[in-house]
């Protein structure tokens, strides 16, 4: 049985118009509110930057390196309770409790998925927090997540800036029987596209929390 998810939207100045299902949201374009948690970890080596990889089944940017948890406020849903996409995706216990505001953002995508045209208009509420877990701790949401991954948070600030055109990184996948550190480069091409100035303001954000 499917269950129709519902969320609240709203007019350019937010003000609250209603509730409407998702798919229709996206449809026809009603702005929402979604949630951005990215981690951080210090380590020997300097402050990494968490991130993940989206499942190659999902409707939209496939495959591609992503917030490291992120999800749609569900009707009448506060951010104390949309923490919970923390151990949702990721499957390590972090509570609102432990994050720390860094800034709210609009943002519009148009685009397609293999269901039709798209129109997201989200007003995002973005966080952040210290991760005390290593890269094999965590419990990924298999059908939504395909990896984790790490990299130092001053190179990914670099990546943004234009002055790097790649970043090494260290990964594990939800494919490995036993969890597994995998060396890799990655592009900023292969990140989710984001208006603005968006990944620099949080990073630099996140360099000084």
């Amino acid at each position: 049985m499917v269950t129709t998810e519902w969320l609240d939207i709203y007019d350019e100045q937010d003000q609250h118009l209603g509730i409407c299902e998702r798919s229709e949201v996206h449809r026809l374009g009603h702005w929402h509110h979604t949630f951005h948690c990215w981690l951080i970890r210090d380590t020997s080596e300097g402050r990494q930057l968490v991130f993940q990889q989206r499942h190659p089944d999902k409707d939209t940017f496939p495959d591609m390196y992503d917030i490291t948890a992120a999800g749609h406020l569900s009707a009448g849903e506060t951010f104390i309770e949309a923490a919970r996409e923390i151990q949702e995706e990721l499957g390590v216990p972090l509570h609102y409790e432990q994050l720390t505001h860094l800034l709210d953002v609009r943002d519009e995508t148009i685009g397609s998925t293999r269901h039709g045209a798209f129109i997201d208009r989200e007003v995002s509420s973005v966080f952040g927090a210290f991760s005390p877990y290593e890269l094999q701790q965590y419990q990924l949401q298999v059908d939504e997540v395909s990896g984790i991954f790490e990299a130092p948070l001053k190179a990914m600030i670099e990546l943004y800036q234009g002055t790097r055109d790649k970043v090494m990184a260290s990964g594990v996948y939800t494919t490995d029987s036993t969890p597994t550190i995998h060396k890799l480069t990655v592009q900023r091409e292969q990140f989710v596209p984001h208006e603005g100035n968006y990944c620099i303001d949080v990073f630099q954000k996140l360099l000084t929390l």
